[in-house]
């Protein structure tokens, strides 16, 4: 093996490393071992579409209980938060949407804290309903209600972002969507 002699912040003490030393993997090159011992919580969107001072809400049966929640799910591998927001909206919903601004981010955890989630809520105009469309399993129904209406079933939220999603929207927390981007790679 062959050396090189290299000099290291002080100039008079020298080191001898091997020229064949291996080259580091990239943060990117890392094994499929490594990357899945990384923690990660559960990506999620949701929309907060109103219509006339009513919230499009969905009832969803959760382990044998009736609950309240804005359209949401998880997001898809290579599918934008944008994407999956609209794509959620119609599946548990009927409803085609528009996208017109984004709300925020938020974090919540089960109480048990067996789950972590990571949610994008994006607010959205009604465009178009599909009354024949068959909605996503656990979805009961589709329903309109005001502010009060869901302030006054709280027992029922999925989760405390129900609520505070619709107040945050309220309280004119918008922002424009371009704040969300995707570097996404685009497959031909």
């Amino acid at each position: 093996m062959r050396f090189n002699r290299v000099a290291f912040m002080r100039p008079r003490v020298k080191f001898y490393v091997p020229l064949e030393l291996p080259i580091p993997p990239t943060m990117f090159e890392h094994s499929a071992a490594s990357v899945d011992a990384v923690w990660r919580p559960r990506v999620t969107v949701a929309t907060v579409v109103c219509h006339e001072d009513r919230f499009l809400l969905v009832e969803e049966d959760i382990r044998g209980e009736i609950v309240l929640n804005q359209p949401a799910g998880h997001l898809e591998q290579n599918e934008t938060l944008l994407d999956a927001a609209v794509r959620e909206t119609l599946e548990e919903t009927g409803w085609t949407v528009e996208l017109t601004d984004f709300i925020g981010a938020y974090q919540w955890n089960t109480s048990d804290r067996s789950a972590e989630y990571l949610r994008f809520t994006f607010a959205a105009r009604p465009l178009r309903h599909d009354a024949q469309r068959l909605l996503d399993d656990g979805i009961v129904r589709a329903l309109w209600l005001t502010r009060e209406e869901i302030a006054g079933q709280t027992n029922r939220h999925r989760n405390p972002m129900v609520l505070g999603n619709i107040d945050d929207w309220l309280a004119g927390k918008r922002y424009p969507l371009d704040v969300v981007r995707s570097y996404l790679c685009v497959r031909p």
